[in-house]
C-alpha cells in the first residue's frame, strides 16, 4: 500500500463526551494514518437518537482538537447518509438477498441466542418488521493486522442478522459498511469490542460486490471491576487541563515508548514524536487497567 493511499477513520456514536477508552481508539487510529501519511477521518454515528445525548457530537470534536488530534476533509454525520443507506437497502431486497423478519426477541433467544432463518421464506410485508441478510456464503475467519487469524463462531457466522431495524432505524452493521466503502476506508482501527460484527461487516461488503478494508483492533480500557470503559459503564470523560499527562498515559497503554525527554515537549512535538517512532508491533493485545486509572487521583491531578 502506498502512503498516500491509507485512509483510516474515527467513528464516536455522540452518546457521551470522549473518556480515556475513547482516546486509545481515536490516538492509536489517528497514529497509524499519520505514520502511513494518510489521511485519517472522523465520522459522527448519529443513527440511533434515542442514545444519544444533547451536545456530545459538538464536545466530541472538541476534545479532539484539544489533544491535537486533527482530521482531514468533511466530517461525515450518518444522520445526513439516510438515502445512502435506502439505496443499498433496496439494492440488496432487488437482487433477493433481504427479507422481512417479524420474529420478537424472545423466540431468538429460546432458540438458543442465534437466529434460525425462521422467516427467510415466508414471504412477510415490510409492515413492523426488520429486515434481515440472507447469509450465504458465511464468513468463518477473518485477518487482525494484530491478531492474526481470527475464527468466528459458526452459528454467529451463518446467521442472518437484521440491516434494517423493525424500529426503523438502519443497523449498525449496514452503515457502518456503507460509510466505510463511501470514504474509501483501507483500515479500521478501532476497539477489541467490534471485533465480534467484523464477520457480519465483511459478509456485507462481500455480498455488496465491495473490497473490505483491513482491520485492526486495539486493546480496551478497563476499570477497576475489569468491565470496558464505556459510556454505559459512566467512565470519567477526559479531564479538562493539561492534555500531555493524558496522551503520556494513552501512547503507554498502547504499548509505546515514552521517553522522559518527551514531558517538556509541546504537544503538537510530543504528537510528532509519537508518530515518527510509532510501531503497532509493540501494540498489546490483552485489555488491561491503565496504570494511573485504577483510581481517580489521576484525573484529579489532570483538571
Amino acid at each position: 500500500m502506498n502512503h498516500s493511499d491509507y485512509i483510516g477513520r474515527f467513528a464516536p456514536s455522540p452518546s457521551g463526551d470522549l473518556h480515556f477508552g475513547s482516546l486509545i481508539a481515536a490516538l492509536g487510529s489517528w497514529l497509524q494514518a499519520r505514520a502511513h501519511r494518510g489521511q485519517w477521518r472522523v465520522r459522527i454515528e448519529d443513527i440511533d437518537p434515542p442514545r444519544e445525548i444533547s451536545g456530545a457530537a459538538s464536545r466530541i470534536l472538541q476534545q479532539l482538537e484539544r489533544y491535537g488530534l486533527y482530521w482531514d476533509g468533511d466530517i461525515l454525520w450518518q444522520s445526513q447518509r439516510h438515502e445512502a443507506y435506502r439505496e443499498v437497502l433496496e439494492r440488496l431486497i432487488q437482487q433477493g438477498q433481504g427479507y422481512y423478519c417479524d420474529c420478537p426477541r424472545q423466540r431468538i433467544q429460546q432458540q438458543g441466542g442465534f437466529y434460525d432463518r425462521h422467516c427467510r421464506d415466508r414471504g412477510l410485508p415490510a409492515d413492523n418488521a426488520a429486515l434481515r441478510l440472507k447469509v450465504d456464503s458465511p464468513v468463518t475467519h477473518f485477518t487482525d493486522q494484530l491478531r492474526g487469524r481470527i475464527p468466528v463462531n459458526p452459528a454467529l457466522a451463518a446467521e442472518d442478522f437484521i440491516i434494517h431495524r423493525r424500529d426503523g432505524l438502519f443497523a449498525y452493521n449496514l452503515a457502518v459498511v456503507v460509510d466505510d466503502h463511501a470514504q474509501g476506508i483501507t483500515e479500521v482501527v478501532r476497539g477489541a469490542d467490534l471485533i465480534e460484527p467484523t464477520p457480519r461487516q465483511i459478509t456485507l461488503y462481500q455480498q455488496l460486490g465491495w473490497t473490505p478494508p483491513a482491520w485492526l483492533h486495539l486493546p480496551l480500557a478497563l476499570n477497576a471491576d475489569g468491565n470496558k470503559l464505556s459510556k454505559q459503564n459512566h467512565a470519567p470523560p477526559l479531564p479538562e487541563g493539561d492534555t500531555l499527562p493524558v496522551l503520556v498515559e494513552a501512547l503507554r497503554f498502547l504499548g509505546q515508548t515514552v521517553h522522559p525527554a518527551w514531558r517538556d515537549l509541546s504537544q503538537s512535538a510530543f504528537l510528532a514524536e509519537a508518530v515518527a517512532r510509532w510501531q503497532p508491533s509493540r501494540l498489546p493485545q490483552q485489555s488491561a487497567v491503565p496504570g494511573t486509572l485504577n483510581n481517580s487521583a489521576f484525573l484529579k491531578a489532570s483538571r
